[in-house]
C-alpha cells in the first residue's frame, strides 16, 4: 500500500503537540487575566497594615481620613499627622506603628496603594456624588467589615452608566452617605425620586460627563 503521509508529516505533528501543550499555560493567564482584569475582591496590602474593620467599628467617620470627599475630586489619603493624632497615645510604642512614628518624625508621607484608580480618560468627581446622595458602600462596599481593603466594583462603563441612568435606584439622603449598612427603603424608588428632584440629580450619560 503506498505511503499516504510524506514522512516529515510525524516531524510536524509532534512540533504541534508540543507547541499546544507549552502554549496551554499562557492561554490560561491571558484569560485570567481578562476575567480579573477589574481586581475585584483582591485584597490590597498596604505598606503598613491597616484594618477599616477596626477602624470604622470603632467609630471613626469616613471624612476623617478622607477629609477631601466632599469638597474634591479625590477623597484624600490620610496624612501622618491624622493617625498620630490617636496613635500618639494608642499602641504608641507597637512595632507595628514604627513605620507610621518614622514618617511622622522625618516628615516623610506614607506611599499608601490606591484600592480604586480609573485611567487617565476617564474623570470622576467624589465631591459631586457624595452632594448627590450616593453612599460610600455604594461603590467601595462594606468597609467595615473589612480587615483588608479590596476593590468591590468592577469600575467598567456599564457599570457607571448603569448608575447615571436610574440614579433613583442608588440616592440615599445625604446625611447617610457615609453610613455603613444602610438599607433602602421598600419604595426606593418613590424616596429615590424624591431625593433626585430635591438633590437635583441629573441622568447624565453623555461622554463628555467622564470623557473630557
Amino acid at each position: 500500500m503506498p505511503q499516504v503521509f510524506r514522512r516529515r508529516t510525524n516531524v510536524w505533528s509532534v512540533v504541534t503537540l508540543v507547541v499546544a501543550l507549552l502554549l496551554q499555560p499562557i492561554l490560561f493567564m491571558v484569560l485570567w487575566l481578562s476575567v480579573n482584569a477589574t481586581h475585584e475582591g483582591i485584597p490590597i496590602q498596604q505598606p503598613i497594615p491597616f484594618s477599616h474593620q477596626i477602624h470604622v467599628g470603632l467609630g471613626l467617620d469616613c471624612r476623617y481620613c478622607h477629609a477631601f470627599v466632599e469638597t474634591s475630586a479625590f477623597a484624600g489619603m490620610p496624612s501622618t499627622k491624622a493617625c498620630m493624632t490617636c496613635h500618639s497615645q494608642i499602641m504608641a510604642d507597637s512595632p507595628v506603628l514604627a513605620r507610621v512614628r518614622a514618617s511622622f518624625s522625618t516628615g516623610t508621607p506614607i506611599k499608601w496603594v490606591r484600592v480604586y484608580s480609573l485611567p487617565n480618560f476617564a474623570y470622576f468627581d467624589h465631591s459631586i456624588h457624595v452632594s448627590k446622595g450616593i453612599g460610600c458602600e455604594t461603590c467601595h462596599g462594606r468597609v467595615d467589615q473589612m480587615p483588608v481593603v479590596s476593590r468591590q466594583a468592577p469600575l467598567t462603563m456599564a457599570w457607571c452608566v448603569s448608575c447615571h441612568r436610574e440614579p433613583e435606584q442608588y440616592v440615599r439622603p445625604r446625611e447617610l452617605v457615609v453610613k455603613m449598612g444602610y438599607q433602602m427603603p421598600r419604595d426606593q424608588l418613590t424616596v429615590g425620586q424624591q431625593l433626585v428632584a430635591k438633590y437635583r440629580v441629573r441622568s447624565l450619560t453623555d461622554c463628555i460627563t467622564c470623557h473630557r
